[in-house]
């Protein structure tokens, strides 16, 4: 259930709330409005006055609730009506209208408007439009003349809503934080149905600006990029000529004058604002220490691998980076995939979106190896390409997002794990079709059987646990392939499998044939030690890194 507080000012104001929420909608979507409840439970009803002019009776309506306001005069508060639209998920059983108006009360109550049992309370409504929602509309002024007593009422009539979803059985909702994006209103949505638009264009900026973001290197590439994405941008310039914010619209999307309708970068999401988005544009400025040059794909693979020990040895705020990080990169994939994933990773991207703010002051220092790698990726997807790039980002992408689950679960973050969840599954989809084919055609060039034979002997020394599974497993060819690979690169196969394994724990793995395939390519294409080096590995003098384990309940698969 998801109430939203709107307050509105003006002469005029309830007058315009009560013609509007008995009139046909700007899309006629208003089916049937009446009144379910009210302050007094007698209030003139526009939608059950048959033998009257539903005009006249709003224009009562109106002047009912607005008699405490006119008392007041010119000392009656700038903003005196509130406004409060409540919805049902499309799932939930449909209520009656007495269910309703047991509904509004309690959300009236709980935001200080009407408490139980105040009869000098503020005046109120509560109309219902449909069969899946209702508005409740409020004069901001109290029949004795005082204020209501309304703090914090947003996160007030959130709580009272968690409770009513549980004595309704209705969907429940995760509590927030917030710092989930602003959800684009009833107006919009029906704006963008009017043209014809598959979303709304708060959507369409959101997304557009936060790949700006995630492809810039520096502010002057982010404003480029958006030009070309069809982005309008009006700066806001402080006394010393400074930009100190910036404004977003979409070519086309106007108000009733003509003029364009700009968002705030602040309103699309709390992390769009110009100085948050400059804070991210630092972390992948030019610097002073060379990147050695190699195939983007691996190292974005390598440091996507390394989040899952960031968010379980790290401190908070490196954790929070981290997300941010693997965020971004999430944003870029849908443009670099063929056409036939890019769906399901849009998907991904966008409820992820929501796992990468919470309370905590991101530190994102750790991540520019994975936001720079990705943004070589975006430049030129086919560079190094041979179709098993993306299916080793997903790879360990799905095994980053199980970390993020379990990370925001322990810090009680509701609506940021289950968005975690909810990329998971879209990954999951999307890593299917393309780990298919590559395997598939790794496996063609598998070794003779003799070679398989030595490396399923090194596999029964090194993890006897997982040996009987991976060489069961129908990645097993492909295994053998990069492992030989690997060998005529000069790596000593048995060093590179131990390498390997000691990466990471294979128990959350679902296939550790793929994981170990896509580790050991990896592996394979750095530069070969030297026959002394491998010898003192071989002998012990070296040791593998300890493997990160595996988040309680994991929900990883692979």
């Amino acid at each position: 259930m998801i109430p939203k507080i709107i307050l509105g000012k003006g002469p005029e104001a309830t007058r315009r709330t009560i013609g509007y929420l008995f009139g046909k909608g700007r899309a006629n979507e208003h089916i049937d409005p009446h009144l379910v409840a009210s302050w007094n439970n007698f209030a003139p009803d526009p939608g059950r006055s048959p033998h009257r002019d539903p005009k006249e009776v709003e224009a009562q309506l109106a002047a009912q609730l607005d008699q405490p306001v006119k008392m007041l005069g010119d000392k009656a508060p700038k903003y005196t009506v509130w406004h409060c639209p409540v919805r049902a998920a499309p799932e939930d059983p449909i209520l009656t209208d007495a269910q309703w108006a047991d509904i509004a009360r309690r959300i009236v109550a709980a935001a200080g408007i009407a408490p139980a049992g105040d009869d000098e309370a503020c005046r109120w409504v509560a109309v219902r439009h449909a069969y899946d929602h209702i508005h409740i509309a409020a004069t901001l002024v109290r029949q004795d003349g005082r204020r209501p007593q309304r703090d914090y009422d947003q996160r007030a009539v959130q709580r009272e809503a968690r409770k009513i979803e549980i004595d309704y059985g209705l969907r429940r909702l995760k509590p927030g934080d917030g710092t989930a994006a602003k959800r684009p209103t009833s107006k919009e949505h029906f704006k963008a149905k009017r043209l014809g638009q598959d979303a709304t264009s708060r959507d369409v900026l959101r997304l557009r600006v936060r790949r700006a973001v995630a492809a810039a290197a520096d502010e002057a590439e982010f404003f480029a990029l958006l030009e070309a994405t069809g982005v309008n941008v009006r700066l806001k310039h402080g006394p010393s000529g400074d930009a100190l914010g910036c404004n977003f619209a979409l070519p086309g999307d106007t108000n009733d004058k003509g003029q364009p309708v700009f968002y705030s970068g602040s309103t699309l999401a709390p992390d769009l604002s110009l100085p948050q988005i400059r804070r991210r544009l630092a972390t992948t400025s030019p610097e002073r220490a060379t990147v050695r040059p190699g195939n983007p794909w691996h190292q974005a693979t390598n440091a996507t691998e390394r989040i899952p020990h960031h968010l379980t040895h790290g401190d908070d705020p490196t954790g929070q980076g981290q997300l941010v990080a693997l965020g971004a990169a999430l944003d870029l994939l849908p443009v670099t995939a063929p056409s036939t994933l890019k769906a399901e990773l849009e998907q991904a991207a966008a409820v992820f979106e929501r796992a990468t703010r919470s309370r905590i002051a991101a530190d994102l220092d750790s991540t520019r190896a994975l936001r720079r790698s990705v943004q070589a990726i975006w430049k030129d997807p086919t560079q190094h390409g041979d179709g098993a790039g993306l299916a080793m980002l997903l790879d360990v992408a799905l095994t980053a997002v199980a970390y993020a689950i379990h990370w925001h679960r322990t810090r009680q973050h509701a609506q940021q794990e289950a968005a975690a969840e909810q990329a998971l599954v879209h990954l999951q989809v999307a890593y299917a079709p393309v780990a298919g084919p590559a395997l598939t055609d790794l496996a063609r060039r598998s070794p003779s059987l003799q070679t398989k034979r030595r490396y399923a002997h090194h596999l029964q020394e090194a993890v006897p646990q997982h040996a009987e599974r991976i060489l069961a497993d129908p990645a097993w060819g492909a295994l053998a392939t990069v492992l030989a690979e690997a060998e005529a690169a000069g790596h000593n196969a048995a060093t590179v499998l131990d390498q390997a394994l000691g990466q990471r724990t294979l128990d959350d793995a679902h296939s550790p044939a793929r994981a170990l395939t896509w580790r050991i390519r990896r592996l394979g294409e750095r530069h070969a030690p030297s026959p002394q080096a491998q010898a003192a590995k071989l002998s012990g003098t070296q040791r593998p890194t300890p493997p990160v384990q595996s988040p309680p309940h994991s929900t990883r698969q692979r």
